[in-house]
């Protein structure tokens, strides 16, 4: 274990920002951390627990740091808390329509728009429940920036308004930007941020989860013994072991699910537009045209972005490319739901050709995305449809619900609406046309 005291020298003590920053660095390491003041402790992955020490300026600070990279982490720790989080110049105030608000929301980014001031993010955020759509657009009217969610509508048409508001910045809380026109905002000087990465462990850990409930049947077996009823007939499930596991995307999020297959004992294969060939090299995966994975995988895992047009993964599993997958394969999508061509989907389904299918998302789901519709009858919905087949899990786009990524997405998109306040640039998280 690895320890330092420093005294806090900022005039408003750690607030939101530097807890914020701390704790966002945390999360990143493999060491626990963890920070005293006044007789309270925090661990220092955890922004709401850092701020809950009220350390003000004067106050000693003392730091904790344990596990396999404290050696190399110690010191950029150390910098962090004494000095890195200390600016002295104040910016104007970044006033941000928050749409498609939800409390979870409020919960994690509240707290960091709190101070103003010196070395704070310095904005005022009006959360609006409604989302952006061509109807709710004006809304926008007096901010800066608007800050919208995945199943929120930013087409050219909803630009259009934005610009005639005044919108100069559209942070998105997500790191998918499909549902925002590009070009249209390149027209009008309007920037675009995403949060690139926040937790692709959360997403990888969910798609295993769900991958097992549907091929263990587990969803069946909760109910049955809720009932009383402890046969195990529908309940019959495959080893991952040994089994050759199919990755289509080996970004970071891919990359996740390739180290938890090989966990498994599965044998891995990627697919991608861009291997990263450091993967190959370490005995992860191996790099396999799509057709042979698509012919060689027991579990095929959909890891890959949205790209419409030809050459785009728009359908990226089609009629085709499911006729080419063997007989009782499993299939999982935690990235965006048209990779899948939902019909074609249902028509294998029904023709008994998968093991297990899990979705967290799925082509036709936008309208049910986050809202509670357990009061209503949907009996032509893809969602009932898809919801026939015992062999599916469906889960409502939850994949990212992670307090780790939660407080990674509030902290990412927060540092996007400084830097675009301050004129600095807005590096990885700036989308461009």
């Amino acid at each position: 274990m690895k320890s330092f005291r420093c005294v806090v020298e900022n005039p408003i003590g750690i607030h939101a920002r530097p807890a914020a920053l701390i704790a966002q660095f945390c999360v990143g390491i493999k060491s626990t951390v963890t920070i005293e003041c006044n007789g309270k402790s925090a661990n220092g992955n955890d922004v709401l627990q850092i701020l809950s020490l009220n350390a003000a300026k004067g106050d000693v600070l003392n730091v904790s740091i344990e596990g396999i990279d404290e050696e190399e982490k110690v010191d950029k720790l150390k910098a962090l808390v004494c000095n890195d989080c200390i600016e002295e110049s104040a910016s104007s105030i970044l006033k941000i329509a928050f749409f498609n608000t939800k409390d979870y929301d409020r919960l994690f980014f509240s707290k960091l728009e709190e101070e103003k001031g010196p070395g704070t993010y310095n904005v005022e955020i009006d959360y609006l429940e409604s989302r952006l759509t061509l109807e709710t657009a004006a809304l926008a009217k007096g901010h800066d920036a608007v800050c919208i969610f995945v199943n929120d509508e930013a087409p050219e048409e909803v630009i259009d308004v934005l610009h005639e508001e005044g919108i100069r910045l559209i942070l998105l809380r997500c790191a998918g930007f499909n549902n925002v026109d590009l070009k249209r905002c390149a027209q009008y000087g309007i920037k675009v941020a995403r949060v690139p990465a926040y937790s692709p462990y959360a997403v990888a850990e969910h798609a295993m989860a769900i991958l097992q409930e549907a091929n263990r049947r587990l969803h069946r077996a909760d109910r049955k013994v809720r009932e009383n009823n402890f046969a195990l007939s529908g309940l019959l499930g495959v080893d991952l072991h040994n089994k050759v596991c199919g990755v289509m995307g080996t970004g970071k999020i891919g990359e996740c699910f390739a180290r938890i297959a090989k966990g498994y004992g599965m044998h891995v294969l990627g697919w991608d537009a861009y291997p990263n060939k450091k993967l190959e090299e370490e005995g992860l995966l191996t790099y396999v045209s799509k057709e042979e994975l698509l012919e060689k995988a027991d579990l095929i895992s959909l890891h890959a972005p949205l790209i419409m047009g030809d050459g785009g993964t728009y359908h990226l599993i089609d009629e085709k490319a499911i006729a080419r997958m063997k007989d009782r394969v499993m299939l999982v999508n935690t990235a965006r739901g048209p990779l899948i061509d939902v019909e074609a989907l249902i028509t294998a389904l029904k023709n008994g050709k998968f093991q297990a299918v899990a979705l967290d998302v799925y082509e036709g789901e936008d309208e049910n995305v986050y809202m509670d519709r357990s009061d209503e009858a949907m009996p032509h919905s893809i969602t009932a449809r898809l919801q026939m087949f015992p062999q599916l899990v469906l889960t409502s786009h939850q994949a990212f619900f992670t307090r780790e990524a939660m407080q990674a997405i509030a902290v990412q998109t927060m540092e996007n609406a400084r830097n675009f306040n301050k004129g600095k640039d807005l590096g990885d998280a700036e989308v461009k046309a």
